[in-house]
């Protein structure tokens, strides 16, 4: 006689996968209102992108000089204890690189051996603050190192969410602060019973054609990073 839970098994884990997708439709459209709401902001604020290029109206930089705060006066406004911590963060930059450049050859080694699409790293880390002329030098840098730093991480985590996709789908068994998009797929903490078969769908969703990162602008084409 089948133990008690195991009884209607395969039930539950069709209404599980039901779930999931309706979970992971729900969070497409979010995004989907996002990038509306973006391109509704881009009209206000009169910019366009052209060829992944950031161009303003006529007359808005020049107000937008206008509102820029002065380096001296900026500097003055700043807590000497900020400006002292200032080596601190911008020392972050050498293992920012070292995690950027070892990524980037890990997937590029890796990822044809196990048939997923590589990572575009392109469409994570944007350099474009640096062109608003309401920021002053210093400014423009800490938006540069941020951006990059940022840009980074969410690029390792697709790196990453793809190979856990690939060799470990399994959801941890006490909430997580953050997960990537490919976790809500993940076979369940303790399903003993479904994990080949989940482990071997979430093999088949990761190595499909097709697969790109967050942040890609729709029919953009490019090698990846």
């Amino acid at each position: 006689m089948p133990c008690g839970p195991c009884v209607g098994w395969p039930g539950r884990r069709h209404a599980n996968d039901q779930s999931d997708r309706k979970l992971l439709q729900r969070i497409r459209e979010l995004q989907d209102e996002i990038e509306a709401d973006l391109r509704r902001r881009a009209g206000e604020f009169r910019y366009r992108l052209e060829d992944g290029r950031v161009v303003f109206e006529a007359g808005m930089r020049a107000r937008h000089r206008a509102l820029r705060v002065r380096l001296s006066t900026f500097l003055r406004r700043t807590r000497p204890a900020v400006v002292l911590s200032a080596p601190v963060i911008y020392a972050l930059i050498l293992p920012l690189v070292l995690l950027d450049v070892f990524v980037t050859i890990y997937q590029r080694v890796c990822f044809p051996v196990y048939g997923i699409e590589r990572v575009r790293r392109a469409d994570f880390i944007r350099i474009d603050r640096h062109h608003l002329a309401y920021l002053n030098a210093l400014q423009k840098l800490n938006c540069v190192y941020c951006g990059y730093a940022n840009g980074l991480i969410g690029y390792v985590q697709e790196v990453a969410g793809r190979t856990e996709a690939y060799w470990c789908p399994i959801k941890h068994a006490a909430r997580i602060g953050a997960h990537h998009a490919y976790y809500a797929q993940f076979v369940d903490y303790g399903d003993a019973e479904g994990f080949e078969d989940g482990l071997a769908a979430a093999r088949r969703r990761i190595t499909a054609p097709g697969l790109s990162g967050h942040g890609a602008e729709p029919g953009k084409a490019g090698d990846p990073g």
